[in-house]
């Protein structure tokens, strides 16, 4: 797949350029030898590497900052990669110049030549062996002022004598010595509740009981990235350690979740609890200087895990979006279903069913990989007759339509955990608990239902106005298509990745074989196929229109989109295309819609979206159905939706 780099890039950074974040490629990797010098130390060879650098017209060469070395020796930057450049200068050095990488990220880390760049005219390279260290370090501390860190690079570039800071370089073991000057001593090892920002110097030894994912953001200050981790010592105290940007690049693959540390000089700052839980005033945040040891002697005197498990009972009155620990028996679990996100992604969720001695029950939303790993794990007990206990460490509540827990991204699950109030409760699930009935403290939910999801007919759409409040609907509807919109049922795509996801945005013709896509600003030889589907479907209560995307489309018509617009418009074999189309008519699904009030132009349309469409399956459809006749329809509000579900069990297709 060709691609197309930014045009001019190499001459507009040599200009000064510091904002663009183009599109180059990577032509040669070479190591460098950088003097590190300081005060009162000889000077130290450093491993620093050379780039040269294409935007297919013109090369130059860079150097890349200490922190992104990484990048060569895992191969995600080697000869052929096309890369974005997020962060860089160009500086003056020996009267030529010189790019200086202080961040990027890898777009194709493997990639033909593209083009015939040749040098630049300001490109030639000083002959010398070493390079002046301190032009890379004092670079990667200029983001708020770039201009005078050239200038101040330069100057030091001519010298050879600059002050900088001092490598990373782990403690040194002082086995064997004589006395030591107070500021080279190891940190004193102190309790996690003794740590407060006026100390000097510290270090922790204690236990990762949990890792966070990797998460990128995009604020004023630019794009980046932040993961952290929970720590847990031998006296019980826990805090949160918080990275970001090249500290994620040091640390990130470091840590594994059980695994003992030893950390110190890290910053210490008050904790956000919007997004920490723990119970600790201080968060601690990881710098360029700050040392994580793992200590490979297995210390018992550090627990694995530490819990404050509440009742179900008590959840009731608990705040919502509060961070808490909770222990259960597993009494039902329901399928994961896709659910497409604010961003357009889709994920998977799952619901299962939680109850406790304290007579309540509540219900359990797991998100993502929560869905296919513990979840799956867990339907299948339940459904071998077989229920488990679960322990759920850091859960969040929801009061949405009563009181739920959902999972988070620091979220632990723990299934038949060996403890005592595990233990405690799986015998009062055995002598009594399986027999007893208990109270739900979420909304209440229709018993075996498919996808545990609401039930709809098509004309309580409208009747009920749904998809005109400030937050989506989703609902479920069996029904069947009586109409497919041919003439626009897919469209051209971009296929280039933006992220780990792929960009899908809509292409134009580029001259006779290539496709353009705006939105990435480059040009390539194959697009992509995607379903955009307009259809109107029908129950024995009315018809709508809905619109349904890739995945859902293809669930539909069996076929790709790029089948069906060959067949269309490359083959234009009309008749086969029309048997198909006229095949998946009065079909009957179970689909998944989204319903959501959109503005059109200067109007309010209510867009109803298939997220799934699932073939009628006759044999759980009648199971459902007969659980629905088994629920008293006097009971509440729920007669209504209960006769509007039995009501679809008279009529058919």
């Amino acid at each position: 797949m060709s691609v197309n780099l930014t045009a001019n890039a190499i001459p507009a950074i040599i200009g000064g350029d510091v904002n663009a974040k183009p599109l180059v490629q990577v032509l040669d990797v070479a190591d460098v030898a950088l003097i590190s010098n300081s005060n009162n130390s000889q000077p130290q060879q450093q491993q620093r590497y050379q780039l040269l650098l294409s935007d297919a017209v013109s090369s130059h060469h860079a150097i890349l900052a200490s922190q992104l070395n990484d990048r060569v020796r895992t191969a995600r930057v080697q000869k052929g990669s096309v890369v974005q450049l997020l962060d860089y200068i160009c500086t003056p050095l020996r009267n030529h110049k010189i790019i200086m990488v202080l961040n990027m990220e890898t777009i194709i880390p493997d990639c033909e030549i593209i083009g015939n760049p040749k040098p630049y005219k300001d490109s030639d390279l000083p002959t010398v062996g070493t390079i002046a260290n301190n032009t890379v370090e004092n670079l990667a501390r200029s983001n708020n002022n770039s201009n005078s860190a050239a200038q101040n690079a330069s100057h030091n570039a001519q010298n050879f004598r600059p002050k900088i800071q001092p490598p990373y370089q782990p403690p040194p073991a002082y086995k064997g010595r004589g006395a030591i000057l107070k500021n080279e001593a190891p940190a004193r090892i102190i309790p996690i509740a003794a740590l407060n920002p006026y100390q000097g110097r510290w270090a922790i030894k204690a236990r990762v009981t949990a890792k966070g994912d990797l998460r990128r953001y995009n604020n004023a200050r630019g794009d980046g990235k932040v993961f952290s981790f929970d720590l847990l010592d031998s006296d019980g105290g826990e805090i949160r350690v918080t990275c970001f940007n090249a500290v994620v690049d040091r640390f990130y693959n470091v840590i594994e979740v059980g695994k003992v540390y030893m950390i110190s000089k890290g910053n210490l700052k008050p904790a956000q609890k919007n997004f920490n839980h723990l119970k600790n005033e201080w968060e601690i945040f990881l710098e360029s200087t700050s040392t994580v040891e793992l200590c490979p002697d297995e210390d018992d005197s550090i627990p694995k895990q530490k819990f404050s498990f509440r009742p179900i009972s008590d959840i009731e009155n608990v705040n919502n979006n509060s961070i808490l620990d909770v222990i259960g028996v597993v009494t039902s679990v329901n399928p994961s279903v896709p659910i497409l996100r604010k961003n357009g992604m889709e994920t998977q969720r799952r619901i299962l069913s939680l109850k406790d001695s304290s007579g309540r029950s509540v219900e359990l939303t797991l998100w993502g990989e929560f869905c296919n790993k513990e979840g799956q794990k867990l339907q299948e007990m339940v459904d071998a007759g077989f229920f488990p206990i679960l322990a759920v460490k850091a859960g969040k509540v929801n009061d949405f339509s009563g009181k739920s827990i959902g999972s988070i991204s620091t979220t632990q699950l723990f299934i038949n955990p060996d403890f005592p109030e595990a233990h405690c409760l799986r015998d009062w699930f055995d002598r009594v608990g399986k027999d007893s009935a208990s109270l739900s403290i979420s909304k209440d939910i229709t018993p075996r239902g498919p996808t545990n999801e609401i039930r709809k007919t098509v004309s309580q759409i409208k009747d009920e106005g749904l998809g005109r409040s400030d937050k989506p609907d989703w609902i479920t509807v069996r029904a069947a298509i009586s109409f497919i919109k041919t003439d626009t049922f897919c469209y051209t795509a971009c296929p280039l990745m933006i992220g780990d996801r792929q960009c899908n945005k809509k292409v134009t013709r580029s001259g006779n074989t290539r496709w353009q896509c705006d939105r990435c600003n480059q040009e390539f030889e194959e697009c992509d196929y995607r379903y955009l589907l307009q259809a109107q479907i029908l129950d024995q209560t009315g018809l709508t229109w809905v619109t349904a995307f890739q995945e859902a489309g293809e669930e539909i018509m069996e076929y790709s989109a790029k089948e069906l617009c060959f067949l269309k418009y490359e083959q234009q074999d009309d008749e086969k295309f029309g048997e198909i189309i006229k095949s998946r008519l009065f079909n009957q699904f179970v689909f998944r819609l989204k319903i959501k009030e959109e503005l059109y132009g200067d109007e309010q349309k209510v867009k109803i979206t298939v997220v799934k469409a699932d073939k009628l399956d006759y044999s759980s459809e009648s199971r459902y159905m007969l659980d629905l006749i088994s629920i008293p329809i006097f009971v509440g509000s729920n007669c209504c939706a209960v006769s509007a579900s039995i009501d679809t069990m008279n009529h058919t297709y």
